[in-house]
């Protein structure tokens, strides 16, 4: 197996069309055509994560944060860590792929694994992307719909939340009139003729209109296909930002504060007031969510729980819900955990390749206890 094959499963998952569009996901360094031996997971790449990859034998390292989010200049070995780190991979024949904020926006990502943390239940988006999809809209002879949806599906088109197949189907009558150069699938060139069809609508992710439309011609029987596509601006219920849930019980919210600190394994973090003690309904987003504060307000929460939260933030918080910083690598790195169940599932059946998580912490942030 070559690391290609682990990429493709991983964005199947947490494809890279969903990042943020300034991110920089996907390889970093090296090549995906190296064969597989083991792998390793990891939030950060350093020089102990490499050290510990190179032990387990590992040449293919997954981390969540990008070794390269910015742009080189130049490529100092002396001097700059990020170029000391590149050098380390290249020569022990190691490929660096990055999952960040396409992780962060996917069902069971980052979010999602914070609020299984803390025990959420009934787990959705805290807010839902748009504009990834389009509509396929395509005119199919009423003997070749089964055959043409069949096709589609199989490309990855007609997914919404825990559905797949899922497609429209309207029956209506075509017209054509072949040219003399034309070869038509029904009647007779240089005749008007009139079908039967079955006007086939499809949901599809942007990052799969090609594959899905070439299987669809593919499938289909005329000479030349007539279908249309749209662009949507709808909530895409299979990616957002952050996750809300529910306790099994409110709590009170020294319980919950309690509760956070033990669940996450943290002694230290920052809260601001609430306008309530009791705790039932919880928006999460592991990373840098301040940004999402309002949307808990609206949605309804208690309590939100991120990181890198800033004084003011806490400020138009008071009063409003118990806003907790509880870490940057605190609230991400639960994460991990998934990523190595999913890979170890992807292997187990055909290949001996290990997935090993980082034993160590690549967290720079340390308390200081007087």
């Amino acid at each position: 197996m070559k690391c290609k094959e682990i990429i493709k499963y991983l964005e199947e998952w947490a494809p890279k069309a969903v990042a943020w569009e300034r991110d920089n996901v996907g390889l970093q360094v090296g090549t995906d055509e190296r064969q597989l031996k083991n792998i390793m997971v990891s939030l950060d790449l350093n020089i102990n994560v490499i050290e510990e990859a190179k032990k387990k034998n590992c040449n293919l390292i997954i981390t969540h944060h990008p070794l390269l989010f910015n742009s080189l200049n130049k490529i100092d070995t002396q001097t700059d860590t990020t170029s000391k780190l590149i050098e380390k991979l290249i020569k022990n024949n190691i490929t660096l792929y990055s999952a960040h904020t396409n992780l962060d926006f996917t069902k069971h990502g980052v979010s999602f694994q914070l609020a299984k943390r803390i025990k959420l239940q009934n787990i959705n988006f805290l807010t839902h992307l748009s504009e990834h999809q389009v509509k396929l809209a395509v005119f199919v002879p009423e003997e070749n719909v089964d055959a043409v949806a069949a096709a589609i599906h199989s490309a990855g088109g007609g997914i919404i939340g825990e559905y797949s197949h899922c497609s429209f189907r309207l029956r209506g009558t075509g017209t054509f009139k072949g040219s003399d150069a034309s070869n038509p699938y029904v009647g007779k060139k240089g005749r008007l003729e009139k079908v039967k069809e079955i006007r086939l609508e499809v949901l599809i992710d942007t990052w799969k209109l090609s594959s899905v439309t070439a299987a669809m011609k593919q499938a289909h029987p005329y000479e030349e296909v007539a279908y249309d596509l749209y662009p949507l601006k709808n909530e895409n219920v299979n990616y957002g930002a952050g996750a809300i849930g529910e306790l099994e019980t409110a709590i009170s919210k020294k319980e919950f504060l309690d509760h956070i600190s033990k669940t996450l394994r943290i002694k230290n973090f920052r809260y601001s007031n609430s306008k309530s003690d009791k705790i039932k309904k919880v928006a999460v987003c592991g990373g840098s969510c301040s940004n999402l504060l309002n949307v808990a307000v609206k949605q309804g929460a208690d309590a939100f729980v991120t990181a890198d939260i800033k004084y003011h933030t806490f400020q138009e918080a008071e009063s409003k819900i118990l806003l907790i910083d509880a870490g940057h690598y605190e609230t991400e790195i639960h994460s991990l955990d998934e990523v190595q169940k999913r890979l170890k599932y992807f292997l187990k059946k055909d290949y001996n390749s290990k997935v090993y998580k980082y034993k160590g912490s690549t967290n720079p942030v340390i308390f200081y206890n007087n």
